[in-house]
């Protein structure tokens, strides 16, 4: 997964002995939070639906860190008897849970008028539901940790503001940030800390897995090319130290890359204008087709035609096709483009 950054030394940081589950963990960040786990000594559970993708992933965390300890649980987490499973079959292996990052989702991009409220829910459920299950389960578990247990929920920027062609995922990830505030609030007082987390995009290869509708190609192309831009995107090893980092030391809120941070502060300082500007933004983006033809993942499209446009989205994407490789999100039968 390239170059980690130097594992911490023992200290606050330290997680030696403890349990870890990463729901949503068999790629991309999650992979990634995973990885920044093991390197602190914790025994990491990957939870995701995909036994294959699993295995490829604690492989490639044993690659890094052969003596790590590293679980893998096939689990629907949009079904609440299936997390319950998941925490009793890893108290049982693991003599308890400390740690868990709700991490596990689905991006769509496509403008409303290719949408319908099928969409709407398929992202409440692989997104909300998922991180609401999660939590509820792991919270018996967590207030039993010796060492008090720390529960992070993964939202976006698009849980801060209402972003155009991405509104079932800013919708669902709203909700996920609204229920890690709540949960914190909740349980203060509590050895159990709770953490919302707001990363804006980062180059972690998530647009072959991202589902597109509308005129797809279009919507591929520029999804593609903003998500590997360095200047707009962030370096993924570096989110997730930072993620775990603040859910080891119980921060309430983290708000990752420039921009998001910027988006954060102008929609709570001026969330009119925020919004008109989000409607500028949206009429620059491709229109939907007469014919809408549902939706597709962007493994399955082919790059933008034309060698201007196609050179921009190959340059805008480099990196993220690098990071495709790296962080287990590239399919064995899934050629680079």
């Amino acid at each position: 997964m390239g170059q980690a950054s130097p594992l911490p030394g023992r200290g606050a940081d330290d997680l030696s002995g403890r349990s870890a589950v990463v729901a949503g963990g068999s790629r991309g960040l999650g992979l990634l939070l995973a990885d920044r786990l093991t390197a602190r000594g914790c025994a990491v559970t990957l939870a995701a639906r995909d036994g294959a993708e699993l295995d490829r992933a604690r492989a490639k965390l044993l690659k890094r860190q052969p003596a790590a300890t590293v679980r893998t649980a096939v689990c629907d987490l949009r079904e609440r008897a299936d997390v319950r499973d998941l925490f009793t079959t890893t108290q049982d292996a693991c003599g308890g849970v400390d740690l868990v990052i709700a991490n596990a989702g689905i991006i769509q991009v496509a403008p409303l008028e290719s949408l319908d409220a099928a969409d709407f829910d398929d992202a409440m459920r692989s997104i909300f539901y998922a991180a609401l299950h999660t939590s509820l389960e792991a919270l018996p578990y967590l207030k039993e940790s010796a060492s008090g247990g720390r529960l992070a929920l993964i939202s976006s920027v698009g849980g801060l503001l209402g972003v155009p062609h991405l509104l079932p995922y800013a919708c669902a990830k709203s909700a996920v940030g609204t229920l890690a505030e709540g949960l914190r609030a909740e349980t203060s007082g509590t050895e159990v800390s709770v953490t919302a987390v707001y990363p804006g995009l980062m180059r972690t290869g998530s647009h072959l897995h991202a589902m597109f509708g509308g005129a797809q190609g279009q919507e591929y192309g520029w999804f593609s090319t903003v998500a590997g831009t360095p200047l707009v995107s962030m370096n993924a090893q570096r989110a997730a130290e930072r993620i775990v980092r603040a859910t080891v030391r119980r921060r309430a809120r983290l708000v990752l890359t420039p921009a998001a941070r910027a988006a954060d502060l102008a929609h709570g300082i001026a969330p009119a204008t925020t919004t008109r500007l989000s409607g500028v933004a949206a009429r620059l983006l491709p229109r939907a087709p007469v014919r809408p033809r549902g939706m597709r993942e962007g493994k399955d499209i082919d790059p933008p035609r034309g060698p201007v446009t196609r050179s921009v989205q190959r340059a805008g994407s480099a990196l993220n096709e690098r990071a495709a490789d790296a962080y287990n999100e590239r399919d064995r039968d899934t050629p680079e483009r």
